[in-house]
């Protein structure tokens, strides 16, 4: 019988560095400089149909309950998507 262990868990900075990989990668403006200060609206260029197509490619990245729309619209920043990503990973590992 094999023993099955649990997938190492990711760092902070794991965690942040692929959000905004992720983020950089989806961006609709070409050859933009992701920072954690990054307006998505503004800087990056997102509207509404692309901030969705984030929002699910981070939910699946992470496996995560769907982020609802009031917290949606509250996200502005790079950095705010980092936060709420590392929040909601540590309350549901229990860390």
């Amino acid at each position: 019988m094999t023993e099955q262990t649990a997938p190492a868990r990711r760092t902070e900075e794991e965690i942040r560095a692929t959000v905004a990989a992720v983020i950089s990668d989806m961006a609709p403006k070409d050859g933009v400089v992701v920072t954690a200060g990054s307006h998505l609206i503004k800087d990056l260029g997102y509207h509404s149909l692309a901030l969705m197509e984030v929002a699910f490619a981070i939910e699946d990245e992470f496996d995560l309950d769907p982020i609802d729309e009031d917290t949606a619209r509250k996200i502005t920043t790079v950095q705010a998507v980092q936060d709420l990503v590392v929040e909601r990973l540590a309350e549901r590992d229990g860390s």
